[in-house]
Parts: structure tokens; C-alpha cells; sequence
């Protein structure tokens, strides 16, 4: 089976010209902006949401069903998009979402409303995923960083404005409006999409055969990590048996999924990639700051909440700092990218700063001024805007223009497992210090761990109406059990350093075409060559005139 694209040689951008180009980015922007505002917006509606619908006790379940969705398909779209084309797959991505949103707006219980959410997280995994790929079909490596600086600021926006957002429609119109919502921007996606997404067609002699059953194995093998993270140290024990299972059947179907794919005509996830160093060291970089990243991003709203005594709204403005240090970052470092067309440095002085600034977060206490909180927060977020955007540009630069999708999205796939690691490491171990240390020192102020200021009525509102005697003690509680594990990811940024040292800084192209003739392999080299030199002895047996003495 042979693949092409139908341009040519030297059509740089696929047809498109700077005007095009920037016009499908600003709707590959409302796409990102889709997926991961969705991701943030219900933050502060999800207790309102679940107390309506009467399901406070699978709260948990309506952030999960979108993470695990979205995760299991990541893999997925890269890998049809590169056989399919993006345009088509990217319009069937956001038809899913907005599906998705339609149901969870509709939703009169909570097992539509989760229901809902595995309908977005099918369609949301391939939105980022496949916006990435787009933007390097049409934009060279050398001029991608910008592009791709600009994409990491809109997930920094969404990280601030989502909160907000939520809790603004919360107060205001209702919940709901928060699915409703993703309904006009979807539209202006899809318009975008058909309008202005001008890629060249992916044309085959046969029709491609698709890996089902390695799609099945890594859905299963995704599915089973997922939920040994998020039922572990909560809804079952770490040591269950249901734990213990979920363990098994993860490690057995990650095992079935290379053998599958080692073996597999059109892999979701090609084994060969691993052999390319800048993937496997990159793959494990994200992983690592993902972890990091995630693991903060989580719990760090609730932490300000309590400690400060500030609802959730203004919990979510003294993020700021954090996204703010993302967003200039991101975007000066792509800038910066273009201009030099190096990168390498980039991502490594990331990490340096990423641990710095977990350093500084695991050092605060309950006296540590609002400014000082800020600043180390600024801190940790310089650090990831470094590094996020330039890892997917150095995986894309190493790989031909008919595996961008597949490169991407396997890069992106395990960042994702990172960030749901991260979430349960540091849920699993807060939640079981966090009620230790409220019994210890409840007990020592002379107060029940079950009346007023037990644990079941610890909200934000509640502990900072409580007098001092007790309300110290809480928060000193939150203090000491969630800010000392930010020093056990201070290793993980280490490694990603580590790694990252040992990325060979391989020249960005120029142009879409050269891109692909950058990384042929040996072999096609070696091909190359043959047809050259048949072409030259053709040309020198139809002009005999010109053949030497």
C-alpha cells in the first residue's frame, strides 16, 4: 500500500497562502478553545450541577468520564487522520462534542449528565490533537513555534477564564449555559474548518486497513489505568482486590498492545516512533511534567480557598499569576523559536524552573502573604511555558508530514496519562493526610473530627466562618497535607531535565515539503539516488550530442 499527497514538490504550504493559513488558525484557535475551556468551566458549577441532579455521590464520574474518553481516542484520531485526512476527522471531532454538549445541556439526572461528558470526551480528544497536526500540514517547523506558543496561550487563557466562567453562569443564567455555550463556538469551528482547512488530499491504491484491535487493547488497557488511579486509596483500597485486578489487566493489555502493534499493518501507535531518540526522550518529558502540571493544577484552587478564605471566584483570579507566567512564556519562546531556529534550551531551562518553582509552593504556609503565593506561582508557570509547546514541536520535527498526526497524538496521549497520574498521586495521598492531620489536631483544640468543623463540613464558606481556635487548625491541616507532595514531583522535573539534555537539536525546515524530505530513511535515500542516476544515463542516451569524449 503506497500513500500520497496530491501537491507539489514545491507547494511549501499545501496550497494555502499566509492569509489562508492565518485564518484557518484563528478557527483551529476557537477549536482548541473548545476543548479546553470545556475542561475548566465546570470547576466551580460541578457542586451546584450534581446537587440539582441529585448525584453528589458521583461527582467524581463527571470529570472522569471526559478524561478517560478523551484519553483512550487521542491515539485514535492521530492515526486515522494521517490515513483519512484531518479535515473530515477533525469535523466529525467537534459534530461529537457539540453532540455531547447538546445531551449534557439536556440532561435531567445525573447519568445523562455522564453520559454527556463521554460523548464530549470522544469528540474532545481529537480537538487539540488534531489542531496541532493541522497547523503543521500548513506551517514549516522553522515557523511553527509560533503558532504553536499562540495554541499553548489559549490553554492558558481557558485555565483562568473557565473557572470564572462557570461561576458566573452559576450565579447567573444557570449551569446549563455552559454546554449551551459550546454550541455557537462550535459553529464557528466547523465553519472555519470548511472554509479555510485547504490540505492536501491523502490519496491510496487500496483502502487502508484500520487497527481495531489495537484500538480495543489500548481503550482497555487506558481504561483499567484510569480507574486504578482514580478508585485507588478512595472508593477501594490500594492493596483491594479490585485494585490489585485493575493492576493486572493494565499491565496484561499494555503487554497484548505491543505485541498487536509490532504486528499491525497501520499501528495506532507505530513501535518504530520509539526509535526515533527526540520522541522517546520528549514522550517521557511530558510525562513527567505532565504528572507535575496536573497534579498542581488540581488542587492548588482549593488550597487558596481554604487558606485565604476567598470564594471560588477569586480563588480562580490568584491563578493568574500561574497562567499569565504560561501564556507570555509560551508565546515568547515560540516567537523566539522562529527567529533562531533553535529550541533545545528552551524546554531544558523549563524544567530548571518548574522544580524551582514546586520548591518555592511546597515552602509556603498559612501566613505566607497573597503576593508571595502569586509570585511562586508565576514561577511554576514560566516553567511549563517553556516547556509544553516546544516538546510537541520537537516530536513533529522528527517525523515526515504523513505521521505529524500519529507522532502528536502519541506524544499527547501519554502527557494525558501523566495528568490523570498526577491527579490521583496527589488526591490519593492529600485525602489520606489531609484526615489524619484534621483528627490529630481537631482533637488537640478540644473539637470532634464529626461535629461543625469535621471533615464533612469542611467548605470553603464554613471554615472561614469558624473562630480561630478552630479554623487554624483546618487550614494548617490543608497546609501540611497537600503542599509537602509538590517536593516528591521536584525528582520528576529532574528526569525530565535529565532527558532533555540528550535531545539532538535537529535543524527546523523551511517549508511543509522540505520537511518530509528531511527525515526519509536510508533506504528511501538510497532509492532516490538509483532513480536520480537512471534519469541522468535516460538523459544522456537521448542526447548523444552532449554525452563527454
Amino acid at each position: 500500500m503506497t500513500t500520497s499527497l496530491a501537491k507539489t514538490p514545491g507547494d511549501t504550504t499545501a496550497g494555502t497562502d499566509r492569509r489562508s493559513v492565518m485564518l484557518l488558525f484563528i478557527g483551529l484557535m476557537v477549536t482548541m478553545l473548545l476543548a479546553s475551556l470545556n475542561q475548566t468551566v465546570l470547576s466551580t458549577a460541578l457542586p451546584t450541577i450534581v446537587g440539582e441532579l441529585q448525584g453528589v455521590d458521583q461527582m467524581t464520574w463527571v470529570i472522569t468520564a471526559y478524561i478517560l474518553a478523551s484519553t483512550i481516542v487521542m491515539p485514535v484520531y492521530g492515526k486515522i487522520s494521517d490515513l483519512l485526512g484531518r479535515k473530515p476527522v477533525l469535523l466529525a471531532a467537534i459534530m461529537l462534542f457539540l453532540a455531547g454538549s447538546v445531551v449534557g445541556a439536556l440532561a435531567g439526572n445525573i447519568t445523562w449528565l455522564i453520559f454527556a461528558r463521554v460523548l464530549q470526551g470522544l469528540g474532545g480528544g481529537g480537538l487539540m490533537i488534531l489542531s496541532q497536526a493541522a497547523i503543521a500540514d500548513v506551517v514549516p517547523a522553522r515557523e511553527r513555534g509560533r503558532y504553536m506558543g499562540i495554541l499553548g496561550a489559549v490553554f492558558a487563557v481557558s485555565s483562568v477564564a473557565g473557572p470564572l466562567l462557570g461561576g458566573w453562569l452559576t450565579e447567573g443564567p444557570g449551569w446549563r449555559w455552559a454546554f449551551w455555550l459550546n454550541l455557537p463556538l462550535g459553529a464557528l469551528a466547523i465553519v472555519a474548518t470548511i472554509a479555510f482547512m485547504k490540505l492536501p488530499k491523502v490519496q491510496h491504491e487500496v483502502r487502508p486497513r484500520m487497527d481495531y484491535a489495537g484500538m480495543a487493547l489500548i481503550a482497555g488497557a487506558t481504561t483499567s489505568l484510569v480507574l486504578l488511579c482514580t478508585w485507588g486509596g478512595h472508593t477501594y483500597d490500594w492493596v483491594s482486590p479490585q485494585i490489585i485486578g485493575l493492576g493486572i489487566a493494565t499491565v496484561v493489555l499494555a503487554a497484548l498492545f505491543i505485541v498487536v502493534e509490532r504486528r499491525a499493518e497501520n499501528p495506532v501507535i507505530p513501535m518504530s516512533l520509539f526509535a526515533d531518540r527526540n520522541f522517546t526522550l520528549t514522550t517521557i518529558a511530558n510525562l513527567m511534567i505532565g504528572v507535575a502540571m496536573f497534579g498542581a493544577l488540581g488542587y492548588m484552587p482549593t488550597y487558596i480557598q481554604m487558606v485565604t478564605g476567598v470564594d471560588a471566584t477569586e480563588a480562580g483570579l490568584l491563578m493568574i499569576p500561574m497562567m499569565g507566567g504560561l501564556l507570555i512564556t509560551s508565546i515568547a519562546s515560540g516567537q523566539a523559536v522562529a527567529r533562531t531556529g533553535r529550541y533545545k534550551m528552551f524546554p531544558i531551562i523549563g524544567s530548571i524552573v518548574m522544580g524551582i518553582g514546586l520548591v518555592l509552593i511546597a515552602s509556603m504556609h498559612i501566613t505566607t502573604p497573597t503576593w508571595v503565593m502569586c509570585t511562586y506561582l508565576a514561577v511554576f508557570g514560566i516553567g511549563i511555558g517553556l516547556s509544553m509547546q516546544i516538546l510537541t514541536l520537537i516530536v513533529q520535527n522528527s517525523f515526515p508530514v504523513s505521521m505529524v498526526g500519529t507522532a502528536t497524538a502519541a506524544n499527547n496521549y501519554f502527557r494525558q496519562v501523566g495528568a490523570t497520574l498526577g491527579s490521583a498521586i496527589v488526591g490519593s495521598i492529600f485525602a489520606s493526610r489531609l484526615a489524619t492531620l484534621l483528627t490529630e489536631k481537631l482533637a488537640g483544640s478540644g473539637a470532634g473530627a464529626g461535629d461543625a468543623a469535621g471533615r464533612n463540613g469542611l467548605t470553603p464558606a464554613a471554615v472561614n466562618a469558624l473562630p480561630d481556635a478552630l479554623r487554624i487548625p483546618i487550614i494548617e491541616s490543608y497546609n501540611e497535607a497537600l503542599l509537602p507532595i509538590f517536593l516528591f514531583f521536584v525528582p520528576l522535573a529532574a528526569i525530565a531535565l535529565v532527558v532533555l539534555v540528550f535531545v539532538k537539536e535537529k535543524p527546523l525546515a523551511t517549508s511543509v515539503a522540505r520537511e518530509a524530505a528531511e527525515v526519509l530513511t536510508e533506504e528511501e535515500l538510497l532509492t532516490e539516488a538509483e532513480m536520480i542516476t537512471v534519469e541522468a544515463a535516460n538523459t544522456a542516451e537521448a542526447s548523444p550530442s552532449r554525452a563527454p569524449r
